[in-house]
């Protein structure tokens, strides 16, 4: 059984900011399923900068809290490595909703469910395996959320070569055609980035079981 508080002591604060990083992960994927569901209707970047301000004042707060910290049985570098895993999710997520916002006329009738749908599971996974490190759980669990999160990744692989088909099959302008590839490529990315999280916290528990 593996427990992330037995291995920072009594002290749960560090996995209450890993926590919150993963619930603004998990906030800033819904906002974006928001975001898309019409694109007639006005739209700003408000809620993706608050989540993102917030993940910054986290990974800030975690440094600060590592070099006040002197014992800790946890590797600080894998609990930075986490840290900036999750940041990453919003902070691209907002890149998407922002190269949106300069065209939106560009993603009328463009079907996007299926990545932001698995966008959305992922990073449901990886806050649940935090909170799955924080009960304490044994690495065989830990292990079938991240293959979930692997399968998630490979079907966006898939799903991004089929818009990339159907993009290049020149039917479309040559300004639509580069604008959509910078959109199916970062919805692409953000997903590898709940992959990447989901990774390091399999490496935790791997090097602490």
């Amino acid at each position: 059984m593996f427990s992330l508080q037995r291995l920072l002591g009594k002290e749960d604060k560090f996995f209450d900011l890993l926590e919150a990083a993963a619930r603004e992960a998990q906030k800033s994927a819904y906002a974006l399923t928001k975001f898309l569901e019409d694109p007639q209707q006005a739209k700003t970047l408000d809620e993706f900068i608050v989540s993102r301000r917030a993940e910054k004042r986290i990974v800030d707060t975690i440094s600060e809290a590592l070099c006040t910290t002197f014992v800790t049985a946890l590797e600080r570098e894998d609990i930075e490595a986490l840290s900036l895993a999750l940041y990453k999710i919003p902070k691209t997520i907002e890149k998407i909703a922002e190269r949106i916002l300069i065209a939106p006329q560009h993603v009328e009738n463009v079907t996007l469910g299926r990545q932001v749908v698995s966008l959305g599971k992922a990073t449901d996974i990886v806050l649940l395996m935090i909170q799955d490190l924080r009960k304490g759980t044994h690495l065989e669990r830990i292990k079938e959320q991240n293959d979930k999160l692997q399968v998630i990744e490979g079907e966006a692989d898939r799903v991004i070569n089929e818009l990339l088909r159907d993009l290049y099959s020149g039917s479309h302008s040559p300004i639509k055609v580069v604008f959509l590839k910078d959109i199916f490529e970062l919805l692409e990315k953000v997903v590898d980035r709940c992959r990447d999280a989901g990774n390091v916290i399999n490496h935790i528990i791997l090097k602490n079981s």
